[in-house]
């Protein structure tokens, strides 16, 4: 331990001297009441930390003590179900004990270290163990097996191994050279955890939200942001995905978010039903609560513990998604604490390292080939939300994430007030995945879901062109053909791209039957357009009673959608030709 005294306080910011044999980002417990932070400076014997909590009251002269380790948090079972603060801190049990409020300079053990859990040895004495290998398991919930894998960096001959009931301290194994393995690992927040390679993002990660799916996907093992002003729907956006998305863990991280919308989500995600297994989603989901009345530096390490605990069940072989809600909160904290710190700003007061950070954060996630001497495959798909101000994408926050984010979902303003949901545009949004992704389409949906995909951004790029022209002259001036188009586009936004997120059917739509809806009103606007050509007017089209059936599409069940709807592209196909006069 190295012990120095405080000669500055600045917000969060603490300046000691005696510091020297601290190393960066270690972990330091300041003033009398012991308050947690993080060594983000050196010069000379002076440190400068960090702090997770409130300083008010702390004076020159208390003595600051360093850990000499760095930021470390507790992996293993037990954190499903769980809701953590920024560092990891449990808070129901803080709850108990403290009351509403945390007390300053409180320690939760982030694992319950007294519970027992059953551990079933899946490895043999004598067997060559290598980082990543797994020694059993735990069943941690109904749906979720906990690998006990070595960790990182360790390795050797099992000597012994043993099954049954133990608590995460306990040692279940040990190899010839002495060393011993528990159900615990500790891993430092900032430093990703190893991987044999990453893949290439060519699976989907399936949404079950037609505008997200269709137009803009996203891969698994990729990333994505979603901009956008306050109340478009970010954080109901969130939620939707973290319920029907295809992943086998969800991890929500509430970075800096309004007190109200993280309640909200606390008592809403234990009251959810998974619907793969019918059980609480809170079997699969961890959350993260920081909220913005929450020391502003523990915020910064929200998203840190967050990505650590994804990578961790990643390397299990498993399929996460991480919701950030919200990134640029995270962004303000990181420009608090550098103004404290007098560094030179950068654009609109963040700081120069801004970009660096954000990239290092997103780089963390991917589809990768997990370490062990048995190949396992693990995915972290990262969805980030952004609250630019004012709504203003040209902002550092919303610039910054555009660059290295692999698809753009743009909320907009204009959408949400005409209570159009998920108010994401599809003339701002796009997906640097499709490309990547076609193939699994190909193969899992239709051969021509791609070219129908583009036709339906067509007809959606034409109607906003046609708009201007609309506003000026109104739409009887429009040819027949024009107008058809503004008839189908307004199909395309109000039967397909809207979704009502708590709906019992619409909530979630399968890619088939997002194909096969698609398909239709496709296939109406090509009828449509062959019809009008042989002397057929808009007028007699229009009246051929097809468009309030289409309009219920969205609440057709999934079991009932295929032979519905290849019915009733057959009969409007065949109604509307009967109206050619040869």
């Amino acid at each position: 331990m190295i012990e120095g005294q405080i000669t500055k306080v600045s917000g969060p910011v603490v300046q000691a001297r005696g510091m020297a044999g601290a190393r960066m980002y270690d972990v330091a417990f300041v003033g009398q009441l012991k308050l947690i932070g993080e060594i983000i400076r050196l010069e000379g014997d002076t440190a400068v930390i960090q702090v997770y909590e409130d300083t008010s009251g702390l004076e020159v002269e208390e003595q600051v003590t360093c850990t000499e380790q760095p930021l470390l948090l507790e992996l293993g079972p037990g954190m499903l179900s769980s809701i953590y603060d920024g560092v990891q801190r449990r808070l129901p049990n803080l709850a108990d004990d403290y009351g509403d409020y945390i007390t300053r300079g409180t320690v939760s053990d982030p694992l319950d270290h007294e519970r027992t859990w059953e551990f079933e040895a899946a490895a043999a004495p004598g067997r060559e163990l290598v980082a990543g290998d797994v020694l059993g398991y735990v069943q941690e919930t109904e749906v979720i097996k906990h690998l006990i894998m070595v960790p990182p960096g360790k390795g050797g001959v099992l000597a012994e191994i043993k099954s049954g009931e133990f608590k995460v301290t306990d040692t279940i194994a040990a190899c010839e050279d002495g060393t011993e393995f528990q159900m615990v690992q500790k891993w430092p927040a900032r430093i990703a955890r190893p991987v044999v390679s990453k893949m290439d993002p060519n699976l989907p990660f399936i949404t079950g939200t037609r505008i997200l799916d269709t137009f803009f996907p996203v891969a698994q093992g990729g990333y994505s942001i979603i901009p956008g002003g306050f109340g478009t729907g970010k954080t109901v956006t969130e939620q939707t995905l973290a319920k029907w998305a295809q992943a086998d863990v969800v991890i929500y991280v509430g970075c800096g978010e309004r007190g109200n919308e993280m309640t909200e989500v606390l008592t809403e995600f234990p009251a959810l039903e998974d619907v793969r297994s019918g059980l609480p989603l809170m079997k699969r989901t961890i959350l993260v609560a920081n909220t913005s009345n929450m020391p502003v530096a523990a915020r910064e390490a929200s998203i840190y513990t967050g990505i650590t605990m994804a990578e961790y069940y990643r390397d299990m072989g498993y399929d996460v998604a991480m919701m950030a809600d919200s990134t640029s909160r995270w962004g303000e904290a990181l420009r608090e604490v550098s103004g404290r710190l007098e560094e030179m700003p950068g654009e609109e007061g963040y700081p120069a390292y801004l970009a660096t950070r954000l990239a290092d954060f997103y780089e963390r996630c991917g589809r990768a080939v997990v370490l062990g001497s048995e190949e396992r495959i693990g995915s972290i798909t990262v969805v980030g939300a952004v609250s630019p101000p004012g709504g203003d994408f040209s902002e550092p926050m919303t610039q910054n994430s555009l660059r290295i984010s692999g698809a753009f979902w743009a909320l907009d303003t204009d959408l949400a007030h005409r209570r159009h949901f998920p108010a994401i545009s599809w003339m701002k949004s796009y997906s640097l995945y499709l490309d990547q992704v076609e193939e699994w389409y190909s193969e899992n949906v239709n051969m021509d879901w791609k070219s129908l995909r583009d036709k339906a951004m067509m007809i959606l790029q034409k109607e906003d062109e046609l708009q201007e022209i609309v506003q000026l002259v109104g739409p009887d001036a429009l040819p027949e053909f024009a107008r058809a188009t503004l008839e189908v586009a307004r199909m395309l936004r109000e039967d397909y791209l809207q979704q009502f997120a708590f709906s019992d059917v619409d909530a979630y739509c399968d890619p088939k039957k997002q194909y096969m809806m698609l398909k239709v009103i496709v296939g109406y606007y090509d009828v449509l357009q062959e019809v009008l050509v042989k002397g057929v007017t808009l007028k007699e089209a229009l009246d051929v009673p097809f468009r309030t059936r289409i309009g219920r599409m969205k609440e057709i069940p999934l079991e009932e959608a295929e032979s519905q709807l290849e019915t009733l592209e057959a009969e409007m196909g065949a109604e509307l030709r009967k109206l050619v006069r040869y």
